[in-house]
């Protein structure tokens, strides 16, 4: 297979890398104008539009609203005929996603000045939100929980679950999923009207506070341009993996390791960095002999062979570097001492430490959210979490004395900014 390989040492190095971390899956002019329409038809017709929409895109037969609705004893009854073992699957995973979550929470604060003027901050849950499931070429009951268990930590008052059933087919485990992590409504809707309904509302869809959840290119379309309207999480690109190995660890589960984001789709990104040119060919040749084994094959050879890339290093503080300038979604530390290497890394969704930490834990029972930045935007952004559904309100309350001392400063600002009202506002406070 022919697989990009760098060596940080040549000439032209942080071009050629840069080029391969470029990804053009922006909407292009079609895609803007198609959801541009349907988001406008939505606002004006509501579910009529939803429902035609979802008939055209999704082969549904939806007639009115209500048939698009799944009622809460439907989501038990999912969960309720799934075998033991899958129940075992989700009872655990929420368990730890929850618990994982609730060490995010963030409470209310205040403090008291000498003069008594009391400062602070207020931390409130969203009163509604929205979360997108992709339910087209697979089912994602994990995106369920990690997007919904963190609202529920948050103490969001109503969580609303969209999700695509192509043909009218419903995945019992991702009904399953929603009905664990205390999902209020669940809608069988996708695609960009589905996005609408969430933020402009429907005759039966409530508009909610914030949309979060990944999606194809017309949902993240659709997000961008309702952004406003209501908050979201993040646009999302295709999925990342970024392994720095010393050589230590067996190539055969770095190949898989690679494999494991590569079979997502054809625009996932899976990069080796290592100082060990012998372990980077080893690995390779991991590659060859397990590649053939995959039910995916086709993908994950697409995808290596159009956006991966094995690359030689001098060290491992320069591995950390090139790292660093990558930003990737999930990035694992193959190394001996992962405690104190992990010191060097400043940008990453999420961070996995250590030869017996795979990726493919994190994406569904570790604990952290498995919903990251991509495309190099951990550079100033984080994983979706409890913090996500909270807001955070100042609170300042003046002492007369506080009110006076302040006053001064504020009104003094105000003048020099040309604004009379603001200043006579604090004057007035001014004790003579």
């Amino acid at each position: 297979m022919d697989i990009k390989q760098f060596n940080s040492g040549d000439k032209g190095f942080w071009a050629k890398l840069e080029s391969i971390l470029a990804w053009e899956g922006v909407s292009d002019e079609g895609v803007t104008n198609t959801v541009s329409h349907i988001i406008r038809e939505v606002r004006q017709r509501g579910d009529q539009a939803v429902i035609e929409f979802t008939n055209k895109f999704d082969q549904t037969r939806f007639e009115k609203s209500s048939d698009f609705e799944v009622a809460q004893t439907r989501l038990q009854q999912a969960f309720d005929g799934l075998d033991d073992n899958y129940k075992m699957l989700l009872e655990k995973s929420s368990a730890r996603i929850s618990a994982y979550h609730e060490h995010q929470k963030q409470d209310s604060w205040t403090y008291t000045e000498a003069d008594g003027t009391m400062l602070g901050q207020q931390v409130t849950p969203l009163d509604k939100v929205g979360i997108y499931v992709p339910g087209g070429k697979a089912a994602y009951p994990s995106s369920v929980l990690m997007n919904a268990i963190p609202a529920k930590v948050a103490g969001v008052a109503e969580i609303i679950m969209v999700v695509p059933t192509p043909n009218g087919v419903q995945n019992e485990l991702v009904l399953a999923a929603a009905a664990i992590s205390g999902v209020d409504r669940v809608f069988c809707v996708g695609g960009a009207q589905a996005v609408a309904a969430l933020a402009y509302g429907t005759e039966l869809i409530p508009a909610v506070a914030k949309i979060v959840g990944p999606g194809n290119i017309y949902v993240a379309t659709a997000k961008r341009m309702i952004f406003g309207v209501a908050g979201i999480d993040m646009i999302a690109g295709p999925s990342e993996i970024l392994v720095i190995c010393d050589g230590e660890t067996d190539p055969d589960w770095i190949a898989m390791d690679l494999f494991s984001q590569a079979e997502h789709d054809e625009d996932a990104q899976s990069i080796l960095i290592s100082p060990d040119a012998d372990f980077i060919v080893r690995v390779k040749q991991s590659i060859e002999k397990l590649l053939p084994e995959m039910e995916r094959s086709e993908i994950i050879r697409k995808s290596l062979s159009t956006r991966a890339a094995l690359i030689k290093v001098k060290n491992l503080d320069e591995a950390a570097e090139v790292a660093n300038y990558i930003a990737p979604e999930h990035l694992e530390l193959s190394v001996a001492d992962p405690q104190s290497y992990v010191k060097s890394i400043r940008n990453a969704g999420a961070i996995f430490m250590g030869r017996y930490t795979a990726e493919a834990v994190g994406d569904y029972c570790a604990g952290p959210n498995h919903v990251l930045p991509t495309s190099r935007t951990s550079r100033f952004s984080s994983p979706l979490g409890v913090y996500d559904f909270q807001k955070r309100s100042s609170l300042i309350m003046c002492s007369e004395q506080g009110a006076s001392d302040l006053g001064v400063i504020a009104a003094q600002f105000a003048r020099g900014e040309g604004f009379t009202a603001h200043a006579r506002s604090a004057e007035y406070r001014i004790k003579k």
